[in-house]
């Protein structure tokens, strides 16, 4: 039974622009980063529908498969991050992106810190370890909260050099701050706010609506700087043979990429 049901629908909806982000991404065949990208969204769709079932009341807190759910969530919010890091980082071209290489190291990395975040949130919920339980939390707000931030801060760290030492252009510094606005701006709704938002509303919705609200404007502007930092090799569009672009040179032939341009 779902009882958030604003969280629901804004989760739902979320699902319905991660298809059309998806969608976009598969369009730009040629793109550098765009299996890597599709990766992270995929990831991210999980998260979503984790949150779904967390967040809406799916699993109630007080069942025994809660705490399970919880720490999947937060396995796949970690592996989002290092997914999402890995993929600035290749932005650099310092390996063939698209690679069967490039795309193990990702998978591998993603899954060793999935298996760290869930397995470090579900000792702390279950009372396993002799360090971390209900009443120290403090692995678990290290592990998820303070490396998983630090992780996301040399991201946009890396994508601000690359803006600023390798492009042509900086409006996809925009991108960048928007999406930093975004994200901040959830995490301060959602835990500063919540419980003031939860009673001015009362009670249809808290912070988490409007957390989960930023977080997909956040998501769609990590998409938007993606989109402007790359372009598609016009020998694959569509509109090339509808226009009759005419037949490129040795150079034009190159996959295109505004990357050190």
């Amino acid at each position: 039974m779902i009882f958030s049901v604003g969280n629901a629908f804004i989760h739902f909806a979320t699902l319905g622009v991660l298809l059309i982000i998806l969608f976009n991404v598969r369009a730009k065949y040629t793109a550098i980063g765009r299996t890597e990208m599709l990766f992270f969204f995929y990831l991210f769709i999980g998260l979503t529908v984790s949150s779904l079932v967390v967040d809406c009341g799916v699993t109630p807190p007080s069942s025994s498969s809660y705490a399970y759910f919880v720490a999947v969530q937060m396995g796949l919010a970690g592996s989002c991050c290092i997914s999402l890091l890995y993929n600035g980082l290749l932005c650099f071209q310092f390996w063939e992106d698209g690679s069967r290489r490039s795309m193990w190291i990702l998978r591998l990395v993603s899954i060793g810190w999935f298996i760290v975040n869930f397995f470090i949130a579900i000792f702390t919920f279950k009372n396993w370890g002799t360090g971390l339980s209900t009443t120290n939390t403090t692995g678990l707000f290290v592990v998820g909260y303070v490396l998983n931030a630090f992780i996301l801060f040399v991201y946009v760290v890396s994508q601000v050099a690359l803006v600023l030492f390798a492009l042509d252009s900086y409006w996809p510094l925009g991108a960048i701050c928007l999406g930093v606005f975004f994200f901040v701006a959830g995490q301060v709704l959602m835990y500063v706010f919540s419980e003031k938002i939860c009673e001015g509303a009362t009670h249809y919705i808290d912070g988490v609506f409007f957390a989960t609200v930023c977080n997909t404007f956040t998501v769609m502007m990590i998409y938007k700087f993606w989109d402007m930092i790359t372009t598609d090799d016009l020998e694959f569009s569509v509109a090339t043979v509808e226009n009759g672009v005419r037949s490129f040179g040795l150079e034009d032939e190159k996959r295109n990429s505004t990357f050190f341009s």
